[in-house]
């Protein structure tokens, strides 16, 4: 080849990539970024021809529901039906359960004639949708879906959101809202926070002054009429993310943030003053623990995932009457135990025992790690960045974890130097959970990033969490919650040879329409002028300065 040939066809290359910037967009345009993915010439047009086939009729209703988002998502109507593997007649999307996948690992095969979807697990077809749905554009008046092949699968198992309704309650709608969000960017766990000072957000039988006193308050209004889920719609919502492939844990805060619940029973409370009063239940009653295993027969009855959170952390901001208390020194004497610290270790164990005996494992906070369980009697959230020790122990120990340290995983943290409203400081230190820093988690630079190397098998996943004390609405939920929980989505699903913020940024223009749609007030990174931070209802959604800033 000449040496004018050569810079021709460099030339010739290079105006290609810019004038069909297919491998930048379309590929670009799945969040979570898939593991890999090759790009083909051509398209797969959709049309009314188009036809929905499944393979087996255990997959039928998976069927159904694309045949029903594609109306939704692209307005056209498409036929359904059962296909013969491999015999399907032109403008078909095959959907095929087969063995050899990961348990969420799918295959997407794009040709002009047909679009193949193949996994082992109905979770794994179902995120294969997600992709495609994010892949469908259209352009000059066809819909079209570009020819390629993906192969992918997630990095962590557990890919989570924790939404705090015990401070301020948002309802039904909104849960499920959110659901349908989380589904489409791959996540699988909601972790919902449902007891604490402020209000017990369920309906129980045999309790049920938990929901017509428990429920009455928030955050900003203690005297807010009762709010609280019914067992109906319990049973509806946990039905409503398990079409959607997530697993919904309550967590009931115990031994304390339980005033919600000693309000509601003051016979289970272990005593407290002022601020105090009630914080803590009364680890010296043997009511306490009858109440205990009542109330996680009904949990256990509502929510059919493997796990119950009952929280264990911050005990020692509300215990200061177990120090004094009569009935509880004599309670640590009689059971020979050494100080209040492991009156609250006992009182755990034996919470543990009974979570246990419903068929649940137990999650705690990182307060657990010293509690004596063993590794496989629960598993450890770490959620204090500033004890890193905490983790390097749970890891040593052999407990299982889920990473969801304050910083970066706290949305209520500040996401921007000039919002005003929320946590900006750990201790001294000004701190801001940016999109990148939540986006760069858990690899670096982090406190954990060293720990779980090497370890990986014992990090269950990742999640976000939203505590909502400086949340007054829907709005502001909004606002906190998005774009960052797009940037923790990716982190849990991706691995991380295969992020790059950039790039990511660049998807994330492509699904801003999406939130749009949605009617989500969400945080507009690229231009801040259109999205200014929403106050909410009044002002005292922000936390006041003194140590209640520090919890949870």
């Amino acid at each position: 080849m000449s040496v004018r040939n050569y810079y021709l066809v460099v030339v010739l290359i290079a105006f290609s990539s810019i004038i069909n910037p297919l491998s930048a967009i379309q590929n670009g345009s799945i969040i979570p970024k898939p593991q890999h993915t090759t790009i083909n010439e051509g398209h797969f047009v959709l049309n009314g021809n188009t036809k929905i086939a499944y393979a087996q009729p255990s997959i039928k209703n998976l069927a159904v529901e694309f045949q029903k988002t594609l109306k939704t998502d692209i307005g056209i109507d498409t036929k359904l039906y059962k296909c013969r593997l491999h015999r399907n007649p032109k403008s078909t999307i095959e959907l095929i359960l087969q063995k050899g996948f990961e348990n969420e690992a799918y295959q997407i095969v794009v040709n002009t004639k047909a679009v193949s979807c193949k996994a082992s697990t109905e979770a794994g077809l179902f995120y294969a949708i997600q992709s495609l749905r994010q892949l469908i554009k259209t352009e000059n008046g066809k819909v079209r879906i570009p020819c390629m092949k993906i192969d992918d699968a997630p990095r962590f198992a557990w890919r989570g959101f924790m939404l705090d309704e015990a401070r301020q309650f948002f309802g039904k709608k909104t849960v499920m809202q959110y659901l349908d969000i989380m589904s489409r960017l791959k996540m699988n766990r909601f972790h919902w926070h449902l007891s604490d000072e402020q209000a017990f957000r369920l309906d129980i039988e045999k309790f049920p002054l938990l929901s017509t006193i428990g429920s009455i308050g928030s955050w900003s209004n203690r005297n807010s009429p009762a709010a609280y889920y019914t067992q109906s719609d319990i049973k509806e919502i946990v039905a409503y993310a398990s079409r959607r492939h997530i697993m919904i844990i309550p967590e009931i805060d115990m031994p304390g943030h339980a005033t919600a619940i000693t309000r509601s029973y003051p016979y289970l409370s272990g005593g407290g003053q002022g601020r105090w009063a009630g914080f803590t239940l009364n680890p010296a009653r043997e009511s306490t623990y009858l109440f205990i295993d009542s109330l996680m027969t009904e949990i256990a009855a509502l929510f059919p995932a493997p796990y119950i959170h009952i929280g264990a952390d911050e005990v020692h901001f509300g215990n200061q009457s177990w120090h004094t208390d009569t009935e509880i020194q004599n309670f640590i004497n009689i059971n020979k135990l050494t100080n209040e610290v492991t009156l609250e270790h006992y009182f755990v164990k034996r919470v543990n025992k009974i979570v246990q005996s419903k068929g649940k494992q137990t999650i705690g906070w990182d307060e657990i790690v010293n509690i004596d369980l063993k590794k496989d009697e629960a598993v450890v959230m770490w959620w204090r960045h500033d004890k890193p020790e905490l983790l390097k122990q749970a890891i040593e120990i052999g407990f299982s974890v889920i990473l969801t340290p304050r910083l970066p995983c706290y949305f209520d943290y500040v996401q921007d130097e000039e919002h005003q409203i929320g946590r900006r400081k750990f201790w001294d230190t000004p701190n801001i959970n940016t999109l990148k820093t939540v986006y760069d988690f858990p690899d670096s630079p982090h406190q954990s990033s060293g720990i779980i190397a090497g370890n990986e098998k014992q990090v269950l996943g990742i999640q976000a969490s939203l505590w909502s004390e400086r949340i007054g609405d829907q709005k502001r939920l909004d606002f906190l919650s998005f774009p960052r929980l797009i940037a923790m989505a990716e982190s849990g699903w991706t691995k991380k040879e295969s992020k790059s913020y950039p790039d990511f940024m660049e998807r994330l223009k492509l699904f801003q329409p999406t939130l749009e749609k949605e009617g989500i007030y969400y945080f507009n990174v690229f231009d801040k002028l259109l999205t200014p931070e929403p106050w909410g209802p009044t002002k005292e959604d922000v936390i006041p300065e003194d140590n209640t800033k520090f919890m949870q």
